[in-house]
């Protein structure tokens, strides 16, 4: 009998039959609006193509939810609406989770648990959670993968390619080969969790001193690339805690945490966590958070992280040529002076609460759209000076800036970002930094990154 989850020719052809239509039609429409001057209602395209995307599990999702976030790489109509998806997938049935649990640990599998709970906890893009427990009484979460995923992934990155060439013969701003490439690596990562539950276990060593950051263990013996199981975390979402409205101390605190989380692995050993989807993480009553979803982990070279915070001194400072290097160091090249400028009206929106030693929100206007603002004057200057490449590395150290700065936003939260970001900078050494990392993936079993 074929694997389920081979990659098939057919498993492809099924799902670019969902959805090919949809995305090319769209995308005729818009292009014709652009081309030909064709009259379009562009909002109600945007509005259709995440009702199509919302009702599919697998990565086209997650992609769209990706690239809401990261500025002008999609129209401001689709970034609305693809926005307003969830990582909400109906769950699969009993008769899925019997095949898929013998499949991975033999067809005796229950008698590997006390019990197993037959309804879903959480459904995701690629994978569903039930809550099970172990026999010396371990509360555990079992994290299986929907069937025929690897399909999905090819059928779905042909469609985002077709999709982000058209936008592209739209509006050259930023030419995306280079985000194309690493979404495509991170999605295929993400299918294996095995990889996964080595990611896990570095992000604990990484944070085990950051008592209010928690992060689950997988279980030994219980994990396979279809079948993550780890400890279970109590929490509640974030969002669900955000609609009590909570004190201005636990919103802090909140934000504090997970500050730490996203920066001390990254300022510490150069490895950022790229999804800072709301779903990702969780509120326990004393205001610490539970961080989940170790899928999308990207590890960068100490140079790059040198160059972040070159870029931030070039900020605080007005050095222009100390601009330039950190630019050149992350890749980016054919730098004019015109688009330097540019480039650097957007340095200074992300950086600048960095800046400012005060207690202070995350930006100054609560107007969801001053980021927008800052980021359509951005893309009509790199529109007018021929645009820009950015490279692979980039991709999710800014999609987690400006995650985390939107989660930031909603938690109300007044911090002093100047001392948390010192904190973790001063003193900072590539060698340094290159020695921990090192010996962090080493003990995790972190496999390289593709």
């Amino acid at each position: 009998m074929a694997d389920e989850d081979s990659t098939s020719l057919f498993g492809e052809i099924r799902r670019l039959a969902r959805t090919s239509g949809a995305v090319g039609g769209i995308a005729a429409r818009v292009a014709g609006a652009k081309v030909f001057g064709i009259r379009t209602d562009r909002a109600a395209h945007a509005e259709d193509l995440r009702t199509i995307l919302g009702g599919l599990k697998g990565p086209l999702m997650k992609v769209a939810q990706f690239l809401s976030t990261v500025p002008d790489a999609l129209p401001a109509e689709y970034a609305e609406e693809l926005a307003q998806l969830q990582a909400n997938a109906p769950a699969m049935g009993w008769n899925f989770v019997r095949r898929r649990m013998a499949a991975e640990l033999g067809p005796d599998w229950e008698r590997k648990f006390a019990s197993f709970s037959r309804e879903a906890s959480a459904a995701a893009s690629l994978g569903q959670v039930h809550r099970a427990v172990l026999p010396d009484g371990t509360e555990v979460a079992c994290k299986l993968q929907y069937p025929d995923m690897a399909s999905t992934v090819e059928a779905d990155l042909r469609q985002l390619k077709l999709a982000m060439a058209v936008y592209h013969r739209m509006d050259n701003a930023i030419q995306h080969e280079e985000i194309y490439k690493e979404l495509t690596a991170r999605l295929r990562e993400e299918l294996d969790y095995t990889r996964e539950a080595a990611q896990m276990r570095l992000y604990g060593i990484m944070l085990a001193d950051q008592p209010d950051v928690h992060v689950p263990v997988p279980i030994e013996g219980y994990c396979t690339k279809r079948l993550l199981t780890m400890t279970w975390l109590e929490g509640r979402p974030l969002m669900q805690r955000l609609a009590e409205d909570p004190p201005a101390a636990e919103r802090n605190a909140v934000a504090s945490a997970l500050f730490r989380a996203w920066y001390v692995p990254f300022y510490r050993y150069g490895v950022i966590h790229g999804d800072p989807h709301l779903g990702n993480y969780q509120v326990r009553p004393d205001g610490s958070v539970n961080l989940l979803d170790f899928g999308a982990i990207r590890v960068f070279a100490p140079r790059f992280v040198r160059g972040v915070i070159d870029l931030f001194e070039a900020v605080r400072d007005g050095d222009h040529a100390k601009a330039h290097r950190a630019y050149a160091t992350w890749g980016f090249s054919d730098l004019s002076d015109e688009k330097m400028a540019v480039l650097n009206e957007w340095a200074r929106f992300l950086y600048e609460p960095l800046t400012q030693d005060r207690v202070r929100p995350i930006q100054e206007s609560y107007d969801p759209q001053f980021g927008r603002e800052v980021a359509e004057r951005v893309h009509a200057g790199l529109q007018r000076t021929g645009g820009v490449k950015p490279p692979r590395e980039f991709v999710l150290m800014d999609r987690s800036a400006i995650g985390l700065g939107g989660v930031f936003v909603r938690l109300r939260a007044e911090l002093n970002w100047f001392r948390l970001f010192r904190d973790l900078v001063e003193g900072f050494e590539e060698a340094a930094l290159a020695a921990r990392q090192a010996e962090a993936l080493a003990r995790a079993g972190v496999p390289a990154a593709g």
